[in-house]
């Protein structure tokens, strides 16, 4: 077999030791590319779940899009609380980032950040705490997607951050699997943060939206796994139209390991396709958490990916998927799963 080292247009992530200034962290605060385009008119909501249009109407009249009429138009969506911030809260692909794009869209401020939440803490591990707040202060939306509290520290950090900018007169919106009452349960101990956590969810309107995944309505089933010949050829394939990435499912993750997160970005950057070989169950729940930071930034960017060994949906194991992380796991694996057959 030809090494992958000796091929045009193939990469080894693995030998990829991003660096990412708090300035190019700052610049990357914008819609990922899939949802650059995204409106309130181009979200499509399902008709079995009218939760979908009323969150649309009631984030058309937070964004400034539209105004409630009187009668008809808009006659079940209520003006949004008196709150500086709009919460959704949903399950995996409801359109929840879709939908807090449209806002950042549509939202006439001259200030403005869309990123997620990974991109915030990372950006205050970069700069420090007080010249994130004074980055962000005066500005006039905020948007956070997947805001995920994982562990105490996160939790100090953007509690202190989203109230200093609240009193700034920054707008808030925000999506996530949990309601803001419930982040961090199942993850560390929560009752010790119950001050803090609560305090933050205060700033919110809470949108519910329901939904069936729509990565699943047209495809059911495992993430596609190939075999050798088979991969072989289709990192070829990518490799003669772009740049292909090929690594060792155990390589790819010990590199992950050794690269902030934040950086995952600049791990991909280029890439026309992501290959990966011998994928096998994790063992260590702190790599699968790596992993699955990862795939968000994989399938921001609309990459497709090819791989080999277990498939790659049955990679966390029913252990973890009955843990505190359940949610972030399910929602790795709807996109592993989009990813697989694109």
């Amino acid at each position: 077999m030809t090494s992958p080292a000796t091929r045009n247009g193939v990469i080894h992530l693995a030998e990829r030791t991003p660096q990412l200034t708090g300035a190019e962290m700052v610049a990357a605060l914008v819609p990922p590319p899939q949802f650059a385009d995204a409106t309130f008119e181009t979200y499509r909501a399902d008709p079995a779940y009218p939760s979908q249009q009323e969150a649309k109407d009631l984030l058309s009249v937070f964004a400034g899009a539209a105004t409630p009429a009187k009668g008809g138009f808009f006659r079940r969506a209520k003006r949004p609380e008196t709150k500086p911030g709009v919460y959704l809260d949903g399950g995996f692909g409801v359109g929840k980032t879709h939908l807090l794009a449209a806002v950042y869209h549509a939202m006439p401020a001259r200030r403005k950040y869309f990123g997620s939440f990974i991109e915030y803490t990372a950006l205050v591990g970069a700069l420090g705490y007080q010249n994130t707040v004074d980055l962000f202060r005066g500005s006039d939306l905020l948007c956070i997607d997947e805001f995920e509290l994982d562990d105490p520290g996160d939790t100090m950090v953007m509690t202190r951050l989203l109230a200093e900018l609240v009193t700034s007169g920054t707008r808030l919106a925000a999506t996530s699997n949990t309601p803001p009452n419930a982040l961090g349960e199942g993850r560390f101990a929560a009752q010790d943060f119950l001050r803090e956590i609560h305090a933050m969810a205060s700033s919110f309107q809470t949108i519910r939206i329901d939904g069936t995944d729509y990565r699943h309505r047209a495809v059911d089933g495992h993430a596609a796994v190939l075999s050798e010949p088979e991969y072989e050829a289709a990192i070829a394939d990518a490799a003669a139209r772009g740049l292909a990435s090929d690594d060792r499912f155990s390589d790819l993750v010990g590199h992950l390991a050794r690269v902030h997160p934040s950086r995952y970005i600049k791990l991909i950057e280029g890439l026309s396709t992501v290959g990966i070989r011998d994928v096998e169950p994790f063992t260590d729940q702190s790599a699968a958490l790596r992993f699955v930071a990862f795939i968000d930034r994989v399938y921001d960017a609309e990459l497709p990916i090819r791989a080999t060994g277990t498939s790659l949906d049955l990679a966390f194991p029913d252990e973890m998927l009955a843990g505190g992380y359940r949610k972030k796991y399910l929602r790795a694996i709807s996109r592993l799963v989009a990813s697989t057959l694109a």
